[in-house]
């Protein structure tokens, strides 16, 4: 990855002048994203800054980038995998290139196609292109949001860049955070996307392209997730696992096109397993592999790591990880992350990046993206259970399949089938309800906001569920259940959190690029063909994938329950793993000062942490949001 900043002035006469200084202290504050080089472009109207990863074409893929005319003007965060063959189309039409990097493909796509040049792309990226002779600027972002992009208009001027700490050299005021956008966080995990967490501030949404023109900024949607009305399927089961075999070995081949070492990411699921398997046979590179092991046995895989390790003989590197480190690196965590968390599951993958680094890889590839392009999270089995259930609510068995779900969870037998059944009662007499899928789960998320303030709670207006609603389009109401858990999923939680939080800033971090054969947009589009029945056959998740790679992996990696990343729970244990400095932020004076939480509240709070019984999963991830909200605030206010 690479990060990008710019501004342009959308009125010459009553904007400021773009200074050069500026410029430079945006591209600083995200130095982590492209430590090898950096370079800034700026003209009376436009200003834009590089900082760069090297990775393809390193001699000669320097940006900002511009046409052999002047007129087009490119930075670009992240990789264009179908580079190669997009360059050789272009050749023929009479194209002159003069480096070989996916950079200058782009420049020459946009002068072959306009504004239609995103529909060429296959990667993932952050574009900000900037067209002298229309006064044109274009902010483009990958289909999914795997890499980030920001904007935000001040004093008559758009300024953008890949990270929110990036705009702050250009504002006039500072940040402030928006009490819609964190209220929003503590129901979904993330803010209902375009909002971010500050005031005035917004993302790019994925696959989406601001158009920014004679002073005014449109918007364009030019890719979604679009899925089959029709449950109707032409092809064996055989067959559809054959065609999605080979389109992950082609996404899997594109993205290991690199000037630099790539590596890779295993966990030990089935969608690790199986990347690392495609790689390993593909015979393109020399594997390296990288892993998380955990202190605590019911976070840890190496026992399944190690049955691929052995049969592939990989090269191997694994990083153990306990709660202490976790609470060690929060802080640094939050500051990279922009955003408050509810769980602490990206510390440790920052951690892990850390380790990439050290053995000198700049890329490495992983699953993400499998559970919602192929079916296979939970909360899709969860909605399947709970609208078989929904049919019949007083019936005794149904709910009892929700016994199945969590073996990997420690939870008493005696009141095992009661906890479940109460958890996902929830909303069971709405099974039309676009929602249906995730109101258990929001719901539990949204018990943290028993912490707010009085004062807190009431600038709120609206709830966050009209918001979610009016930003999805009205096809959903249509859409298979299963469908529309997986569209929802695909546009909150994945980009914005398991991409952005626990994904690109965890990696970029350290420097890191990461790769998602599985987010390939062909890829998605051949899924979203795919009857949900064959996703999920029974129970039974990601059946197509699992069936495609039945003799390419261990039987105890295509058999095993899937278990969700999950890391140790530091809010079990403050008075042990949280140092003063953190206890700090929870400290009543700290609370009052920045009005969000409780302080009475969340020191009754603190107190349970104290009496050496585990937390419910709703206080655990109270005490983390309100931990890391505190942390935010000072770092960014």
């Amino acid at each position: 990855m690479c990060g990008i900043a710019g501004i342009v002035r959308l009125s010459t006469l009553t904007s400021p002048p773009i200074l050069n200084s500026v410029l430079e202290s945006m591209a600083n504050k995200i130095r982590h994203r492209g430590p090898d080089d950096g370079a800034i472009y700026n003209t009376v109207t436009t200003g834009l800054a590089h900082r760069r990863l090297s990775i393809i074409d390193i001699n000669m893929g320097a940006q900002p980038m511009h046409s052999s005319d002047g007129s087009v003007s490119l930075v670009f965060n992240g990789e264009i995998f179908n580079y190669v063959e997009l360059r050789e189309k272009l050749v023929k039409k009479g194209h002159q290139f003069v480096t070989r990097s996916d950079t200058e493909v782009i420049i020459h796509l946009y002068q072959e196609y306009g504004l239609d040049f995103v529909q060429q792309l296959n990667g993932q990226f952050a574009i900000g292109l900037w067209d002298e002779d229309r006064k044109r600027l274009l902010l483009v972002r990958d289909r999914v949001g795997i890499c980030p992009l920001y904007y935000t208009v001040d004093q008559g001027r758009l300024i953008f860049a890949s990270e929110i700490k990036a705009l702050k050299p250009a504002l006039n005021n500072g940040l402030e955070i928006s009490s819609r956008a964190l209220d929003q966080l503590f129901t979904f995990w993330t803010p209902v996307s375009p909002n971010t967490l500050f005031k005035d501030v917004f993302e790019v949404s994925p696959g989406q392209m601001l158009v920014v023109e004679k002073g005014e900024i449109q918007k364009y949607s030019y890719w979604d997730w679009e899925f089959s009305v029709d449950d109707y399927w032409q092809t064996s089961e055989s067959e559809q696992a054959e065609e999605l075999l080979e389109l992950l070995q082609d996404a899997t081949k594109i993205r290991l096109r690199a000037d630099v070492p790539v590596g890779a990411y295993l966990s030990g699921g089935l969608d690790s397993s199986a990347l690392v398997s495609l790689i390993h046979n593909s015979g393109k590179v020399a594997l390296t592999t990288f892993s998380l092991n955990f202190a605590e046995k019911d976070f840890d895989e190496r026992h399944y790591q190690s049955l691929l390790i052995q049969q592939l003989r990989l090269k191997h590197n694994h990083l153990t990880v306990d709660a202490q480190d976790i609470a060690e690196n929060l802080k640094s965590t939050i500051y990279h992350a922009e955003t408050p968390i509810l769980r602490t599951a990206p510390v440790p993958m920052g951690l892990l990046s850390s380790l990439v680094k050290k053995n000198n890889y700049k890329v490495v590839l992983t699953g993400e993206g499998a559970d919602e392009v192929l079916g296979g999270y939970d909360i899709f089995k969860e909605a399947k259970v709970r609208q078989f259930w929904a049919v019949n609510p007083d019936s005794m068995f149904r709910p009892l399949l929700l016994k199945k779900l969590y073996p990997y969870l420690n939870l008493p037998d005696s009141g095992q089938a009661a906890y479940l059944k109460k958890f996902f009662a929830e909303s069971l007499d709405q099974p039309k309800n676009i929602f249906f899928s995730h109101l258990p789960r929001w719901t539990t998320t949204a018990k943290a906001k028993l912490f707010y303030s009085e004062g807190f709670s009431g600038e709120l207006a609206g709830t966050p569920l009209d918001d979610l609603r009016r930003s999805l389009p009205s096809k959903l109401i249509q859409m298979n259940f299963f469908n529309r858990a997986q569209y929802i999923e695909s546009k909150s939680l994945m980009p914005g959190y398991l991409l952005s939080s626990q994904g690109d800033r965890m990696l970029t971090k350290h420097s890191i690029e990461g790769r998602y054969p599985f987010l390939d947009h062909r890829l998605i589009e051949f899924s979203n063909r795919i009857p949900p029945k064959y996703k999920m056959k029974g129970l039974c998740e990601k059946y197509l994938l699992k069936k495609a790679m039945k003799n390419r992996l261990p039987e105890e990696i295509i058999r095993r329950y899937k278990q969700p990343y999950r890391s140790p729970d530091i809010a079990t244990s403050v008075d042990s793993v949280l140092s003063e400095e953190l206890r700090y932020y929870l400290s009543p004076d700290e609370l009052k000062k920045n009005g969000f939480f409780d302080n009475k509240k969340v020191e009754f709070l603190l107190k349970k942490t104290s009496s050496n019984r585990a937390l419910s999963v709703s206080d655990s991830q109270a005490l983390i949001g309100i931990l890391s909200t505190q942390i935010l605030a000072e770092q960014f206010l």
